[in-house]
């Protein structure tokens, strides 16, 4: 006895595959876009819960980071290599007020900006998500759809041995 393989069933098994693969990634995209948000209220409430106050110079600006160099509390010169929080606007040479964290002092951010500066990316990336995986979703959905048997009174008919 041979084992026939249907190709009605294969197509389904690929198409609920595909969509929970689509289903994962959208999951793992609105979790990025939280953490964004997530983490940029976190890295404030480090900052506000032990902070200083410091003049800092910008000593560069990329695409990836905006660095500084400033003086902290104990008159050390500081220049975090992870750049500061909430760059926009920053220009090289550039004098901002900026806050750090006490314990830790590579954690700064620009004096005055908060978070919520994180929301309208986070959002953004939310959205972008959102759109991909619908789009993707039916995509899916059309490609794997069954195929039309061709020829008039054989739809749906199957022999049976």
């Amino acid at each position: 006895m041979t084992d026939l393989i249907d190709p009605h069933r294969q197509r389904r098994q690929w198409r609920r595959r595909l969509h929970q693969l689509v289903a994962a990634l959208c999951i793992a995209g609105l979790l990025g876009s939280v953490a964004m948000i997530g983490g940029a209220a976190a890295n404030d409430h480090r900052i506000e819960s032990d902070p200083g106050r410091a003049l800092a110079t910008v000593t560069g600006t990329s695409l990836l980071r905006t660095t500084v160099e400033f003086r902290d509390d104990e008159g050390l010169y500081r220049a975090p290599s992870t750049g500061v929080l909430y760059p926009t606007g920053l220009a090289e040479g550039q004098q901002v007020w900026v806050q750090y964290s006490r314990a830790d002092p590579d954690l700064v951010k620009v004096a005055g900006r908060g978070w919520t500066l994180a929301i309208i990316p986070g959002l953004s990336v939310a959205v972008l998500v959102v759109v991909v995986t619908l789009v993707l979703w039916q995509l899916i959905s059309f490609t794997t759809r069954p195929k039309k048997s061709g020829g008039q009174g054989s739809s749906m008919k199957r022999n049976r041995e």
